[in-house]
């Protein structure tokens, strides 16, 4: 199996989690508020509806997806047409959007070489990050929901990718702000939800990170304060990229504050 293939698969894998617990909730839990200030449940669900739809454009139609890119670029970023289009429809009608064009990603990708690029919002993204980066927001907004409703979804070594991306994207979390990218390196040393070992960066680095890789993927992609995580940071080049990690594209994201939620591993 190609590394395109075993990602789609894993993709594949998350979305039908994240289903299960959509399909569990009820009526009242789409309408309740998340910790994304001003989104509700159906939000993010009609943010992942959306832009696995635009992903599947962005395979299917390159030149269709930039004409589209630009109208959303241009809408109010506080009010995205596609916040709109979710809240005027049930929450069943919801659910068909998000499962066609999750359905549809699939199959795009399915179909997609491993190499060449892919038009994003952004630089042009190669194949396997522009699907690892779709797994990622599939299981980030997922914890969203799951963070307000009474489900919890099983945590599986498919954080193997989000981990990795998040790694990747220490470079984009300072570009992102307008900040000069630093050159020292960070070691980061995780331990996986199998137990299995994680590491990515040098050996010798002085800076590292170490720590459970659910904590890691939380901060990184903004789901938790480093403070409440077990997450061991040395030296400063790490504790100043965890102040800032951003694994996800679009401007900078507040991100929550400590304490909001209770520690990961109390």
């Amino acid at each position: 199996m190609s590394r395109l293939a075993e990602i789609v698969a894993d993709l594949a894998a998350e979305q039908a989690e994240l289903e299960k617990m959509i399909t569990s909730i009820s009526e009242e839990d789409w309408e309740r508020p998340t910790h994304a200030p001003g989104w509700a449940v159906r939000d993010q669900v009609a943010h992942l509806a959306y832009f696995d739809e635009q992903a599947a454009l962005a395979m299917r139609d390159p030149e269709a997806f930039r004409t589209a890119a630009a109208v959303l670029q241009a809408a109010d970023p506080e009010e995205p047409p596609y916040l709109a289009k979710g809240r005027g429809m049930k929450p069943a009608e919801v659910l068909k959007w998000w499962r066609t064009a999750s359905s549809a990603l699939i199959a795009g990708a399915s179909a997609t070489a491993e190499d060449g690029r892919l038009p994003w919002y952004g630089p042009d993204m190669a194949p396997v990050s522009f699907i690892t980066a779709r797994l990622m927001e599939c299981w980030s907004h997922g914890l969203d929901i799951e963070d307000v409703v009474d489900y919890r979804r099983p945590v599986t070594d498919r954080l193997r990718h989000v981990a990795f991306i998040s790694y990747r994207a220490r470079p984009y979390s300072y570009a992102v702000r307008g900040l000069e990218i630093p050159t020292t390196e960070v070691r980061v040393e995780l331990v996986a939800p199998s137990g299995e070992d994680w590491s990515y960066g040098p050996e010798d680095a002085h800076n590292r990170i170490t720590g459970p890789a659910i904590d890691f993927c939380m901060v990184c992609t903004q789901r938790r304060h480093l403070a409440d995580t077990d997450l061991v940071v040395q030296g400063e080049a790490a504790r100043e990229w965890m102040s800032i990690a951003q694994a996800f594209a679009g401007p900078p994201g507040q991100g929550r504050q400590p304490g909001e939620f209770p520690r990961i591993h109390p």
